[in-house]
């Protein structure tokens, strides 16, 4: 349902540019056909092209994927993707054999630009391995299969969230029974060499008028152009942890999530980080500290500062007790002076 309702959303936010005809965009997986031995990896574009010649622009896609059962997903990578906006990040489901993602690109895509020889058309990138044992128990070869289900769709950045006619290329690979000389996994070599950070972001605090009960909410999201996002992590410490290191300990209760967030601390006394994970493994700390004048007093707060204050008030009165006494013994004490002072001026 949050999807649906979400990439609707998403779509919707994408007005710029006149009002479209339909015209054909064409969602493949590159390669189209390949091989590869038993046991090996192969890393598999899906790419969008747009029809350049009625500059056609593309903002948004829900995709999903189906493979047959001869082959097995390892993982979906996001690092080269043109898109930015991600309604729900790529998923494998090995139970109903499919892949899904939607995700978009304001402004829309439309096409490569003139004189790039790169293909800077990608989507997402599929990793799959070939089975590590013999294939049907034969020395030949069988053929595992990648396609675009018909649900698949695409969105013309019209502003109307209209369904551009979609044409739709699957892959054919040819799984080789014989184990080659040399493993082949370049997904690995690339998770192996990546040592590069995600890129830098920052943590925008919001609060819902009609979305979220009116709660505050943070968005974030960053890109990792080696071997893409794998989760982002959020954690709320109090404010007067700002400069401890708790945060860092191996225990500390990160929580995996996707943004938007809602806080937990709605008083915004607390220092909110967010952990950019990519598929390596390599991190990124985004801090926020909200500014004191949307900051609150929560329901903890009162009663902890409550509790301070009147044992401050019990305090207090306990040393005006002790004053109070020890004044009444001094005031005592001057008179048996006084009267002891008497009495031997009088027997003189």
């Amino acid at each position: 349902m949050f999807k649906v309702k979400g990439f609707a959303l998403l779509v919707s936010l994408f007005f710029l540019g006149g009002a479209f005809d339909v015209y054909a965009a064409s969602l493949y997986i590159d390669p189209a056909f390949t091989s590869i031995s038993r046991g090996d990896a192969i890393t598999m574009s899906v790419r969008l092209d747009t029809d350049e010649a009625n500059e056609e622009c593309i903002n948004a896609v829900d995709g999903v994927i189906t493979y047959s059962e001869n082959i097995t997903p390892v993982d979906v990578s996001m690092g080269d993707s043109i898109f930015s906006i991600w309604v729900e990040q790529p998923t494998i489901n090995k139970e109903k054999r499919t892949i899904t993602f939607a995700g978009g690109i304001p402004n829309g895509y439309c096409g490569r630009i003139p004189g790039d020889p790169r293909l800077t058309n990608t989507l997402v990138k599929l990793i799959f391995r070939s089975p590590g044992f013999s294939i049907g128990g034969t020395t030949g070869s069988t053929t595992a299969t990648v396609a675009f289900a018909p649900e698949t769709t695409a969105y013309i950045n019209d502003g109307f969230g209209t369904k551009a006619e979609l044409a739709m290329y699957g892959s054919s690979i040819d799984l080789s029974n014989t184990a080659g000389p040399v493993l082949q996994d370049p997904w690995r070599d690339a998770v192996v060499t990546d040592t590069i950070p995600p890129e830098q972001f920052s943590i925008v605090l919001e609060k819902g008028e009609t979305a979220f009960q009116g709660k505050y909410y943070i968005v974030f999201n960053t890109t990792d152009k080696q071997t893409g996002i794998d989760q982002y992590q959020v954690i709320e410490e109090p404010i007067e942890s700002k400069w401890s290191f708790n945060w860092g300990r191996a225990d500390a209760p990160w929580v995996t999530t996707r943004s938007p967030y809602i806080l937990e601390d709605q008083s915004l006394n607390s220092v909110i980080r967010v952990k950019a994970i990519d598929k390596a493994g390599n991190e990124y700390i985004a801090t926020l500290v909200p500014e004191e004048s949307v900051r609150g007093i929560s329901t903890e707060n009162i009663i902890v500062y409550a509790g301070l204050g009147l044992l401050g008030l019990i305090i207090i009165a306990i040393i005006g007790t002790i004053i109070r006494a020890f004044l009444k013994r001094r005031k005592a004490k001057h008179e048996k002076e006084v009267g002891d002072n008497n009495d031997y001026e009088t027997n003189i």
